[in-house]
């Protein structure tokens, strides 16, 4: 893994990302991975992920954790202190000739940095403004809770998903992944493309609003016309549907797996595979419409069959002849080929240490312009000079800012600043003496 390609659906997308955690930087790692390009706008003391666990045993500085590594993937890190008004300056530079600005700060705190959506788009009218909050911006609706801070665990909560999760119904359960969020992530990088699409057609761009309350209870959307129309209060629906079955998971005698075979064809071919034809025709079983009435007895019935069975050998009977598949631990999904297949483990460079890190590949395959991983997450501030200098800025300018405290840069480029400086320094006194 080397520098970055060229191409990529969105090599023409320039994005300032002030975001930390994962929300924001999930979004900016969808657009980066189809070939945005990233700056990544860090605190002088670093991103809060970079403070996370776990790091591999020989990174003793705690240089790269892993939450960090996984949705920083093909950005540049330049680390200001946004308490500076020179840093400040150098971000408003920064969003003018760029495309989009993403940021998951509470809310007011970009306009107390000068920094809010009317500041930057004086300077660039088709500027895209993104941000993620976890009750949004007063620019799609003021809420009585703007205020008040979120995490995932909120959004989950508040958003109906905890309400619908679990396995009985008087008690709602936490989703395992962050989906409070990633699934506010997804919908920002959608929004934002869809902005981009819009300012590139007319010239004006706009503010993307997005509340990780909005974004979870987008993706519960049955639960709200499920009341709307029957007045019915959904709550935790175990590890099965709520109406047809068997549809869910059921035990195998090393693990478990997940079945949808709630058609009647599907049933059939079930029991068929399962050596109990004689299953499909008992009575009450026979149609869809049946076993949903008779839920528990379905699935008692096909749960005392396949407990006899591993998942190895479920999968044998089962795998391409009915939806099927065995629920798969993080160590099975390294092995499993199809992942393997579909570039799903993606192995990154871990700075300093010979054995590289794997992380989750890009699910979304273009066949034209396909995304990909194409430069390791950044080390806290490694590309600030570099960046820097893109704006006109000379050496002796950087090391200035850097001496103030306004800026962050690794080690290397202090030494590099340094000897550029000396070496002007050397070269104004010869060409004086003569």
């Amino acid at each position: 893994m080397g520098e970055p390609r060229s191409g990529g659906a969105l090599s023409d997308l320039k994005i300032v990302d002030l975001t930390q955690m994962l929300a924001g930087p999930f979004a900016t790692m969808m657009l980066a991975d189809h070939g945005a390009e990233v700056i990544k706008i860090e605190s002088i003391e670093g991103e809060l992920a970079r403070h996370a666990q776990p790091c591999r045993p020989e990174d003793i500085e705690h240089v790269f954790p892993g939450y960090f590594v996984s949705v920083n993937r093909n950005k540049r890190s330049v680390a200001l202190n946004l308490k500076s008004d020179a840093s400040c300056e150098i971000v408003r530079k920064l969003a003018a000739n760029a495309d989009v600005v993403v940021e998951n700060f509470r809310s007011g705190v970009m306009d107390r940095l000068g920094l809010s959506f009317d500041v930057l788009r004086e300077d660039n009218p088709k500027l895209v403004y993104a941000s993620i909050r976890g009750f949004g911006d007063t620019v799609g609706g003021s809420s009585p809770l703007q205020d008040w801070p979120a995490f995932d665990v909120v959004a989950q909560a508040m958003g109906g998903m905890m309400g619908i999760t679990g396995p009985e119904e008087n008690m709602p359960t936490k989703v395992g992944p962050g989906v409070g969020d990633t699934i506010p992530a997804m919908h920002c990088a959608f929004g934002i493309l869809a902005a981009v699409h819009h300012a590139r057609k007319t010239g004006r761009g706009q503010y993307v609003d997005i509340s990780m309350l909005d974004s979870v209870l987008a993706v519960c959307e049955r639960i709200i016309h499920q009341y709307s129309i029957q007045g019915y209060v959904a709550g935790p629906e175990g590890n099965h549907h709520p109406v047809g079955t068997p549809f869910g998971l059921f035990p195998a005698s090393d693990g478990w797996i997940a079945i949808g075979a709630h058609k009647d064809d599907f049933w059939r071919r079930l029991c068929k595979a399962l050596d109990v034809p004689e299953l499909a025709d008992r009575e009450g079983f026979v149609t869809t419409a049946q076993r949903a009435v008779n839920k528990k007895a379905v699935q008692d019935a096909i749960s005392e069959v396949t407990k006899k069975y591993s998942k190895a050998e479920l999968t044998k009977r089962l795998g391409a002849i009915v939806p099927y598949g065995p629920v798969l631990n993080s160590a099975e999904i390294m092995e499993h080929p199809h992942f393997r297949a579909r570039n799903m483990i993606v192995p990154i460079d871990y700075p300093g240490i010979d054995k590289p890190i794997e992380t989750v590949g890009v699910p979304v395959k273009l066949s034209e312009t396909p995304g990909g991983i194409h430069r390791r997450a950044p080390r806290h501030g490694e590309h600030t000079a570099e960046v820097l200098r893109e704006l006109g800025m000379d050496d002796g300018a950087i090391r200035d800012l850097a001496e103030r405290g306004a800026i962050a840069m690794p080690p290397a480029d202090w030494i590099q600043v340094a000897e550029t400086k000396k070496a002007s320094r050397e070269a104004l006194q010869k060409e004086t003496a003569k």
